[in-house]
Order: structure tokens, then sequence, then C-alpha cells
């Protein structure tokens, strides 16, 4: 694996190197939001993941996560953030990280953070669903999904732009139609590690995976409330 990791101050970088290098992974360090971006930009395609400062000299977090999805919309991205405020981490959920760490962080926390993203990313997700259709792990009347090829359809159309972690909740969302799965059981099967019932984070996803949708078609996502969310598109039949 090769990390991005965005990050002006040097200490956190010099003390992430060490458990980088324990582990095995390349990675480049970049130290304010311009550079940072202009290292991505170069080979989009060299980084198998980002973290990323919120508080960045010459281009801040914000705006460098967005450039960085205008460029790619799949590439796993982790911000890091002094901030613990409520505003700050769902907009940074919301312009399209995948996972945000709050400073101060244990190293050691980020490391299985990194690793928990990575690999849903590589292998899109262990599917329990099987279908007649060899090509898709996830077929409905009007819905069509591939861990393989990373690609969803609803009424033959693809849902374009969906992140690593979108992708993943609407797989879960998807294999199991109409069951409804609360903020809870969705952060344990889609993050794969506890968020302490932080469920802003389940909710920025939502906003953002029925964007995507409403691009393409009627709304598949449902909100039960009080409870959580389903996936349902027999209404779609009518």
């Amino acid at each position: 694996m090769k990390i991005l990791m965005i990050e002006d101050n040097q200490s956190v970088s010099e003390m992430m190197d060490m458990f980088f290098q324990k582990e095995g992974w390349e990675y480049v360090n970049a130290y304010d939001g311009e550079e940072g971006l202009d290292q991505f930009k170069s080979n989009p395609d060299d980084f198998d993941l980002i973290t990323l400062d919120l508080n960045l000299p010459k281009l801040d977090g914000m705006a460098v996560a967005k450039e960085i999805r205008a460029i790619s919309s799949t590439v796993p991205l982790i911000m890091l953030t002094a901030r613990d405020t409520e505003s700050d981490q769902v907009l940074g959920l919301d312009i399209g990280a995948d996972d945000y760490v709050t400073k101060p962080f244990s190293p050691i926390t980020l490391i299985a953070r990194i690793k928990a993203l990575h690999r849903r990313a590589e292998i899109g997700g262990d599917s329990e669903t099987t279908t007649d259709n060899g090509d898709y792990d996830v077929t409905t009347n009007h819905f069509k999904l591939s861990t393989k090829t990373r690609e969803a359809y609803l009424n033959d159309v693809e849902i374009e732009g969906l992140t690593p972690k979108e992708f993943d909740l609407l797989r879960t969302l998807a294999s199991n139609p109409k069951q409804v799965f609360s903020r809870d059981q969705l952060l344990q099967l889609v993050w794969e590690y506890e968020y302490f019932g932080d469920e802003r984070t389940v909710d920025a996803h939502i906003k953002k995976l029925r964007q995507k949708i409403e691009k393409v078609g009627p709304q598949v996502i449902q909100t039960v409330w009080g409870v959580g969310y389903k996936f349902d598109d027999s209404g779609l039949d009518q």
C-alpha cells in the first residue's frame, strides 16, 4: 500500500513514518495543501489511500478534499482534524471523506482505520448475497451491483461517483432488501469498528448516497424513523 499523508505538523508525520515503515507501507509526506494536491495530481493512480489534515497552510483540507474528489471519487480518504465539532466532522464527510480521526489520536488507531478502509476498498467487501447472474453480487428487478467492478446500476443506469464507503453502505443495504438497519449496525458492518455511537457518520454518508442515486432515478434508500435505514425498490414496480 502507498499512502499520501498531507500533514503540516512534522512531529505527527515523523511519528506516523515509523508506524508506516513497521507495516511495510510506502508513503509520501506533503506539508501543506498545495504540495499535497500537486503530489496527488501528478499521479492519481499512484496512491492507495490519503490521510488529510483539516488545518493546512496555503490550501486548507476542505478545499484539498474537494479537489481530490473532483479527480477521483474512489481513492480512500481519511481526514485528520483537531476540531471536534459536529459541523466540521459532518462537512468533512459531506465533501467526500470516507472517515475522520480527531486529534490527538493514537497511531495504532489510525493504522487500524487505514487497514479497515483499504481492505474494503481493495476487495469490495464480502458479499453473502448470491444471484443467478454471475456478473453481479446483488440483483433485484431494478437494481444490480458488482463488488468486483465496484459498479452499481439503478434501472440499468450507473450510479456514478460512489466513494468506497458509499459503495459499501449501498451494498450492505441492497444485499438485504427491506431489512431495517440501525445506525449502530451500519457502523459495525460498513466501518468494521466501533464509532462509539457517532451516528452522524452514517447520516452524512446516507445523505451523499441519496444525492447520487437521485441523479439516475427514484430514491431507494428509505428512512425508518426512530430505527434506521433500509433499501427498498419494490415501489418502482408500480
